[in-house]
């Protein structure tokens, strides 16, 4: 069993393309499909037909619902800016999907149980957790797993605690970890290991100047696309 896995997609189909032609049995995603980038539908349907399982990320929910998804500062204009253009490219049938996505979920796979959220385990949509023990040790007491698999900070770690090891897989469509290389984790042969590949971003980012949004907004999601890093950092 080869296991792909995957976070924060953000509507970056160059991106979700070049991680799915990793070789994999079977694909879980972490949330986040849409926002941000250009093909919210596109995305969106990709998954849909190829993941086993898919867990609900707060642009995910906030898209289905119509809602605010409480992302970080500099990204909060973006998000909005965001929302407006994607919300109306998605029919009602596929926000359905957005807002029916599950919370968390639990599997068992080769004898280890798996928990899944986007952001933490006792706030699975807004809470940001990064690879601090003394962030993650309330949220997994008493949690019943041997591995948590999280997203949301688009940074991908893994932290071993309490016999217990947590993984982000870092983003898919938008990563921060300072570098423009779609992130994914791979689980096979009892071992879960981080990568990360190259795709066109030059593609993407032509999409995004192309976006009906603010000039300003366009520029932004650019630079992030272009230096996996956040806005004005130039990283």
């Amino acid at each position: 069993m080869k296991l792909l896995i995957v976070s924060d997609i953000h509507a970056n189909l160059e991106a979700l393309q070049a991680v799915l032609a990793e070789s994999h049995d079977e694909l879980w995603v972490l949330g986040d499909l849409v926002n941000y980038g250009p093909n919210p539908s596109e995305v969106l349907e990709q998954v849909r037909a190829r993941a086993s399982l898919v867990v609900q990320g707060n642009h995910d929910y906030a898209i289905g619902s119509g809602s605010d998804p409480r992302c970080s500062a500099p990204f909060r204009e973006m998000a909005r800016a965001m929302q407006e253009y994607t919300e109306p490219l998605l029919d009602a049938d596929q926000r359905a999907f957005l807002r029916g996505l599950p919370r968390t979920a639990a599997r068992t796979l080769d004898g280890n149980r798996f928990f899944l959220c986007h952001a933490t385990p006792t706030e699975p949509l807004f809470q940001y957790c990064r690879a601090e023990p003394a962030q993650w040790a309330p949220e997994i007491e008493g949690l019943q797993a041997d591995i948590v698999l999280t997203g949301h900070t688009h940074v991908p770690f893994t932290l071993n605690l309490e016999k217990l090891r947590i993984v982000n897989p870092g983003s898919v469509g938008q990563p921060k970890h300072g570098a423009a290389l779609a992130c994914y984790a791979l689980w096979e042969n009892g071992r879960l290991s981080l990568h990360s590949c190259r795709y066109p971003v030059g593609d993407t980012v032509k999409k995004v100047f192309a976006l009906t949004v603010p000039m300003e907004i366009r520029n932004q999601l650019a630079a992030v696309l272009l230096s996996g890093s956040l806005p004005g950092r130039g990283e």
